[in-house]
C-alpha cells in the first residue's frame, strides 16, 4: 500500500509538471505579438565521421565517448606492418639507384678518358699518315678506335639519365607510401567532441570505414517546421530566439539560414486557402559560433525547446524573448 501511495504521488508531480510546463508555453504563445511565429523543434548538431582511407585493421582507438578532440588530434591507429615493409623496400630501391648513378658517374669518367686517349692517336696517326710513316690501315683503326670511344661515353651519358630516372621513380614510390602510412593516423579534421565509438581495436574496417564520429558543437541549430503562411515571410539572416525546455529561463539568440524551398509535406489537393495553411516547410535557426565557443561545455545535441522568428521585422521582440544567458 505504501509503495502503491508513492507511486500515485509520483505521477500526481509529473501531471503537475507537464502541466505547468504546457501554461508556461501557452501563456509564452499567448503574449507573443503578430509578427512573431514560433513552433517546436530539436538542437542539432553537425557530425563528422573519422573513416579508414583504405581497408585494414585498427590498430589502437586512441579517444573515448564524450572527449573534447582539437582538430588534428589523433583518433585512431591503423596496423602499418604491411604499409612499413613495403616503404624500407621502396627506400632501398632509392639507395639501390643512387648507387648505380655513381656508377654511371664514375664509367662516364672512364670513358672519357679513353675517348680523349683514342682522340690523340687518331690525330697522331693522321699527322704521320700524311708525311707517309704509316699505312692508311693504322689510321682507318685509330678511327676505329675513336668511335667506340664516342659510342662509350654516349652509353655512359645515358647510364647516368637512367639512373637518374630510376632515383626519382623509386622516390616517387617512398612519397606515395608515406602517404599511406600518415594516412594511417586518424585525426580529428575538426574540433568537436566524440559522439560514438564505431569500431574498436583489432577490427577489420574497409575503405571509408567509419571507427569515431564526432559532433561539431561550433555548428549547432534547431530546425522547426512552420506553415507556408510564416515560412513565406522569412528573410534568410533575420534574427531568431531559442527557449530550450531544460533551462526555460534562458533566450539564446540565433539566425534564421535555411529555410527550404518545398514543402516537408503536401496535402494530395492545395485547392483551398485552408488546404494550403497546411504546408510546412522547415526552417534552420543556427545559433551564433562565438557564443558556442563560450559555452561549448555546456552546448549539447538533441535537447528539444522552441524556436521562434519575426515574420515582420519591424515588430520588436517582447521582452520575455530578449536575450538572456546563463552567466
Amino acid at each position: 500500500m505504501q509503495w502503491k501511495r508513492y507511486g500515485t504521488i509520483a505521477v500526481a508531480l509529473i501531471v503537475l509538471s507537464g502541466g505547468a510546463y504546457a501554461i508556461w508555453l501557452s501563456s509564452q504563445s499567448a503574449e507573443l505579438p503578430a509578427g512573431i511565429a514560433s513552433s517546436n523543434g530539436r538542437i542539432e548538431a553537425e557530425r563528422i565521421d573519422v573513416a579508414a582511407k583504405l581497408p585494414g585493421r585498427i590498430a589502437e582507438v586512441r579517444v573515448s565517448e564524450g572527449q573534447w578532440l582539437k582538430a588534428g588530434d589523433l583518433v585512431a591507429n591503423m596496423d602499418t606492418a604491411e604499409i612499413d615493409a613495403q616503404l624500407r623496400q621502396a627506400a632501398a630501391a632509392v639507395t639501390q639507384a643512387e648507387q648505380q648513378k655513381l656508377q654511371a658517374e664514375a664509367l662516364l669518367n672512364q670513358r672519357g678518358s679513353e675517348l680523349q686517349f683514342a682522340t690523340s692517336e687518331f690525330s697522331r696517326a693522321e699527322q704521320l699518315a700524311a708525311k707517309g710513316h704509316v699505312a692508311q690501315e693504322q689510321v682507318d683503326h685509330a678511327k676505329t678506335v675513336l668511335t667506340t670511344a664516342e659510342a662509350g661515353v654516349a652509353a655512359a651519358k645515358a647510364g647516368i639519365g637512367l639512373a637518374t630516372a630510376t632515383i626519382a621513380s623509386a622516390q616517387a614510390t617512398v612519397d606515395r607510401l608515406q602517404s599511406v602510412r600518415a594516412d594511417a593516423d586518424l585525426v580529428a579534421p575538426h574540433d568537436g567532441r566524440v559522439q560514438y565509438i564505431l569500431a574498436k581495436a583489432g577490427e577489420v574496417v574497409g575503405a571509408g570505414g567509419k571507427v569515431v564520429t564526432l559532433t561539431d558543437l561550433t555548428d549547432i541549430y534547431m530546425t522547426v517546421f512552420l506553415p507556408a503562411r510564416d515560412a513565406g515571410l522569412l528573410a534568410i539572416g533575420s534574427e531568431a530566439r531559442i527557449v530550450l525546455d531544460p533551462i526555460p529561463d534562458y533566450v539564446i539568440p540565433a539566425t534564421v539560414t535555411f529555410v527550404a524551398s518545398s514543402a516537408q509535406f503536401t496535402p494530395k489537393s492545395v485547392e483551398t486557402t485552408d488546404e494550403r495553411d497546411q504546408l510546412m516547410f522547415r526552417v534552420k535557426l543556427t545559433i551564433p559560433e562565438e557564443l558556442l565557443e563560450e559555452y561549448q561545455e555546456q552546448a549539447k545535441a538533441g535537447v528539444a525547446g522552441v524556436g521562434y522568428v519575426r515574420t515582420d521585422s519591424a515588430i520588436a521582440w517582447p521582452d520575455i524573448l530578449s536575450v538572456k544567458l546563463p552567466k
